[in-house]
């Protein structure tokens, strides 16, 4: 048990010890000063002469908006035409069908928003030409879309006023050369060497030690494994994730992977604190969401190292504790560990099937995504958590009989209203289709969705929503999602979640950005004090808790109270 622990901590530890300087360098390559990779200048200005882009024109947040649903808006036809037609384009060497169009149409929404919710099994439902022009393609690109999001609050936070903010191409074509690359580069290595397939070939056939015959995948799936982690996307080449042997051959591996799941956006939150020269104020970030993120797995570490309740009462001694779902090579600890991690940020991917976790870890995975801004995605985990400052600050100042001001810009009624809409956003999507969907079944119930029609039924849609809304992509796998239904409403949620949640923190800081500077007084608040981190903490739980606490309630604390 103790060496569980020990592992987990050392996952933990190290990540924070890596973030901190990438964090810097982050900083660096966003406000444009020399790093190592400066030799990557030939290739981006390659790439800027092809699509005619000039990456020193400077844009205002209008414009950042319009170029990246712009973009994203060619992504998507691309995805779809790519999905619908894999059938007999080149690279399928297994014969995999081409995707039927409600499939297409989930698939190419779910990871152009860096959802990757897999409604189709990897290894099966999708080619070599798919996962690699297609799928990675995309976890490159959306991964790179929202740190170029960020990189723009980043500098509306800087400026004293201005309505320039950088150029979004630069700050999105340097955050996949100088960033992703290198990083998913070093991360596939590793893969190889420890025996995750990297190949052209198609299935192989083994014969087992019980004498059975069966068919086993292969293809290039290191490269997509090390991006699908990298950039917190989540979507696995194999249909079981990185559970699967190939995926994640051991513990080295499971290390690997799980320090990349939360490194970027980790990073991020320290490159906030370089790049505006506060670095108390990226500490006090970190501090607030590490807070909350430990309470989590503490708590989901407990319960599924001590095992199933069900089977306690039987008799069976759990020593190994609740390993249902689980792999041995991993054990419960660092599944748990994978879990949280996993859904405190936007990845999704998963060492161990969620939907054997014990009733209150599956809780913490579901209030880890309602409240979404535990570190996050990389560069939409800050702006989710910017969203939760402006709403303290506000608070705080009326508190004290004071304006809100927030890095010596006022908060006034409209920002407000912008951050108001985004956080109510979230528990509208997930609540209402949640709503939605039990309804049909209940009016219904032939439909076959789930394995499991009780608590832990209603548990399985609720993660679903929760899941598509926090732009995560896991699931609680006894929900039999692939169909019209699942594919389109989790589509609609998937746009609704992305793109809102983008816009309105980048208009918050675009407006900020171009009020007149306040320059900081004894009247100021400090916003990045211990004092201001226990404010914003509160806010984040008492919007999540008044928001989900009766949806819980129905789900998997009701299981809990009923094992």
């Amino acid at each position: 048990m103790l060496e569980e622990i020990l592992g987990i901590a050392f996952i933990f530890v190290i990540t924070v010890l890596l973030a901190v300087p990438l964090g810097k360098y982050i900083a660096k390559v966003y406000s444009g000063q020399s790093t190592w990779l400066d030799f990557m200048s030939p290739l981006e200005k390659i790439i800027y002469k092809i699509c005619r882009i000039n990456p020193k024109k400077e844009m205002t947040w209008q414009e950042h908006l319009t170029a990246l649903l712009t973009i994203n808006l060619i992504w998507f036809l691309w995805m779809m035409f790519i999905l619908m037609n894999q059938g007999w384009l080149p690279l399928n060497p297994d014969g995999n069908p081409s995707m039927s169009a409600d499939l297409a149409f989930n698939t190419a929404i779910s990871f152009l928003v860096n959802c990757n919710l897999q409604h189709y099994s990897g290894e099966t439902g999708v080619t070599y030409l798919s996962q690699l022009s297609g799928l990675m393609f995309m976890q490159f690109v959306t991964a790179a879309t929202g740190m170029a999001a960020g990189a723009i609050v980043f500098k509306a936070m800087k400026e004293h006023q201005t309505t320039q903010l950088g150029n979004f191409y630069d700050y999105f074509l340097k955050s996949c050369t100088r960033i992703l690359l290198p990083i998913s580069l070093v991360s596939a290595t590793i893969l190889v060497l420890n025996g995750t397939p990297m190949n052209w070939e198609g299935k192989a056939s083994i014969t087992t030690l019980q004498g059975d015959s069966v068919q086993v995948s292969r293809g290039p799936a290191a490269a997509m494994i090390a991006i699908k982690q990298a950039g917190t996307n989540g979507g696995g080449y194999f249909g079981v994730n990185s559970a699967h042997p190939l995926e994640n051959p051991n513990y080295l591996t499971n290390i690997v992977e799980n320090i990349l799941i939360i490194l970027i956006p980790i990073a991020f939150v320290f490159a906030l604190g370089f790049y505006l020269n506060r670095k108390k104020l990226a500490w006090m970030i970190f501090g607030v969401m590490t807070c909350g993120f430990l309470l989590l797995l503490s708590t989901s570490v407990y319960f599924e190292m001590q095992g199933n309740p069900a089977l306690t009462k039987m008799g069976i001694h759990q020593n190994l504790g609740s390993m249902e779902g689980k792999e041995i090579r991993f054990g419960a600890a660092a599944s748990a560990f994978w879990g949280i991690t996993t859904t405190t940020t936007s990845n999704g991917s998963v060492n161990a099937m969620h939907d054997s976790m014990t009733p209150l870890s599956g809780a913490m995975q579901m209030i880890d995504m309602m409240i979404n801004a535990l570190y996050g995605g990389v560069g939409v985990g800050f702006l989710n958590f910017y969203v939760f400052i402006i709403i303290a600050v506000f608070i705080s100042g009326l508190m004290v009989g004071r304006t809100p001001e927030f890095l010596g810009k006022k908060i006034e009624a409209k920002e407000m209203k912008i951050a108001t809409l985004v956080a109510l956003l979230h528990t509208f999507l997930i609540l209402c289709f949640t709503a939605l969907a039990s309804y049909v079944f209940t009016k219904d119930t032939s439909v076959g969705w789930l394995n499991n029609p009780s608590f832990h039924g209603f548990s399985e849609m609720l993660y679903e929503y929760t899941s598509s809304s926090a732009n995560n992509g896991s699931g609680f796998e006894g929900l039999a999602d692939n169909n019209p239904f699942w594919n389109i409403t989790c589509g609609i949620v998937l746009i609704l979640s992305r793109y809102l949640p983008i816009i309105g923190p980048v208009a918050i800081a675009g407006i900020l950005a171009n009020k007149k500077y306040i320059p900081e007084s004894e009247g100021t608040l400090k916003t990045d004090t211990t004092t201001f981190g226990f404010m914003v903490f509160a806010v984040i739980f008492i919007i999540a808790a008044l928001s989900f606490f009766p949806a819980l309630a129905l789900g998997p604390l009701a299981e809990f109270f009923t094992l």
